[in-house]
C-alpha cells in the first residue's frame, strides 16, 4: 500500500461542497472535526456516504477527514459520497484500464456521476418555482 500518501477528492451535491482527504488507516471518518455519527442525525446519511467504500471493499482501509459547507444533511452526504469516490479513483490510478479497477466498479454503481439537480428558482408572479396562485373563477 502507498504509505503516507493523501488522496483528495471534491464532491458537490445541491448546494453542498465537500473536500475529502483520505489517508491509509483504520476506517475512522470525521466530518468538520467531529465523528460522522455526531455530525449526521440519520443512519441513512452515513450509509449513503459509505457506499463507495463498501462497493470497493475499503470500509476499514482509510481514515477519512471531510470538510463540508452549505446545504443540509442529504446534500452534504451526497457531496461526501462523490468526494470519497473521486479520492478512491486517485488512489487506484495505476489500475485504471484493468477489468477490476475502482473506476469500473464505481461507474457501474453510479457513484462517479455528479447529481446536477438543484433547486429551481422562484419565478415572478408565482408562489414558488412553478406553483401558481389559486385560480378563482368569480
Amino acid at each position: 500500500m502507498k504509505k503516507d500518501r493523501i488522496f483528495i477528492g471534491t464532491g458537490r451535491r445541491k448546494t453542498s461542497v465537500a473536500q475529502v482527504r483520505m489517508v491509509p488507516g483504520t476506517g475512522k471518518i470525521t466530518v468538520n472535526g467531529v465523528d460522522v455519527r455526531e455530525f449526521f442525525p440519520y443512519e441513512t446519511n452515513i450509509m449513503d456516504l459509505k457506499q463507495p467504500l463498501v462497493a470497493t471493499g475499503n470500509e476499514e482501509t482509510f481514515d477519512i477527514d471531510v470538510k463540508v459547507k452549505g446545504g443540509g444533511f442529504t446534500g452534504a452526504a451526497g457531496a461526501i459520497r462523490l468526494g470519497i469516490a473521486r479520492a478512491l479513483l486517485s488512489y487506484d490510478i495505476e489500475n485504471e484500464g484493468s477489468e477490476g479497477s475502482y473506476r469500473n466498479i464505481l461507474k457501474k454503481c453510479g457513484f462517479i456521476t455528479r447529481d446536477a439537480r438543484i433547486k429551481e428558482r422562484k419565478k415572478p408572479g408565482l408562489k414558488a418555482a412553478r406553483r401558481a396562485p389559486q385560480f378563482s373563477k368569480r
